[in-house]
């Protein structure tokens, strides 16, 4: 009797990996899912280029609405807001949800990852991005529909998954001890402290960073992510240790989220967060925390000077 029920659980578990929703979908994957009602596609893109042209059954979510406020736009937002966002999608903790952005670029697959990575925070499970977004959906020759989805309202109460979030005094506390490996998403001239966001007070990066651009998880010039071995040879030259916590960082949390979407969910990493608020929250501390490549007085004008022009003539 005991095989029997050893052999029944191992089955199960077996099927359980099987059934998970794996992070990253092709077109032709998402297809047949579409008429499923446990599956709900999540359009991220813009109002405009939803109302023209989306992926059949999919509902409107624009990116924006997923974003803090200006002064810090990486910031989660309110656990009101989200509540009342997925409500309105009619989602609850069992719902298969399918982010889908443009498919653009890399930096247009740093939002799907960022919303992915939300939803996970609330408590849903089943999460896929759409590997390449509409852009890969379009080449792929398959329908589009122009009519808006509305869906049943839920009642889903979510609650915040701390285990995912690095706060500004968690990852202060992480440099302090040296406890955890920071990474870095940005491109270079951000980390090297040659240029910043425009609502971060300085330039440079997180004291002990090391540098990965978001965009090397890329098949070169597209936004499709590249395969599983591809990803494991970018993060081997991290060298991660599973006992350490990772901590993913940008500007604003959005390049991050592409970083911590690579190590934790295609890649499998343990204990890996995401600093939401990023450089941008980290230099507004009203007292200096430690960084590093950070300019002097005179470098910090350069900089300046140099997004001032860029504004200015370009």
């Amino acid at each position: 009797m005991k095989a029997v029920v050893a052999l029944l659980m191992g089955w199960f578990l077996s099927a359980s990996v099987v059934m998970a929703a794996p992070p990253l979908l092709t077109p032709a994957e998402l297809q047949p899912l579409l008429s499923n009602p446990a599956v709900r596609v999540i359009d991220i893109r813009d109002p405009k280029s939803y109302a023209t042209a989306h992926i059949p059954g999919a509902v409107s979510a624009p990116y924006g609405s997923w974003r803090g406020p200006a002064s810090s736009p990486g910031e989660l937002p309110e656990l009101t807001k989200l509540t009342a966002q997925v409500r309105r999608l009619g989602l609850t903790p069992t719902t298969r949800a399918v982010v889908v952005s443009s498919g653009a670029d890399a930096t247009d697959f740093g939002a799907a990852a960022r919303v992915y990575w939300t939803l996970k925070v609330l408590g849903l499970k089943e999460l896929s991005v759409l590997n390449g977004g509409v852009k890969a959906w379009a080449a792929a020759g398959l329908p589009q529909d122009a009519n808006p989805v509305t869906v049943a309202a839920s009642d889903f109460q979510p609650t915040l998954d701390a285990s995912m979030i690095a706060t500004r005094d968690e990852v202060a506390q992480a440099i302090e001890r040296n406890n955890a490996t920071l990474v870095d998403a940005r491109p270079a001239d951000f980390f090297n402290g040659q240029t910043r966001h425009a609502a971060a007070r300085s330039a440079g990066t997180l004291k002990g960073a090391v540098n990965v651009e978001h965009a090397s998880w890329f098949q070169p010039g597209t936004s499709t992510f590249m395969s599983v071995d591809e990803a494991r040879r970018v993060a081997s030259a991290l060298r991660l240790d599973p006992k350490r916590d990772t901590l993913s960082f940008c500007n604003t949390g959005h390049w991050a989220a592409t970083n911590w979407f690579a190590l934790s969910e295609v890649l499998g990493q343990p204990q890996v967060k995401l600093y939401a608020g990023s450089m941008v929250d980290w230099t507004s501390s009203p007292q200096a925390l430690p960084m590093d490549n950070a300019p002097g007085r005179v470098g910090q004008l350069m900089v300046d000077f140099k997004m001032w022009a860029a504004r200015t003539f370009n």
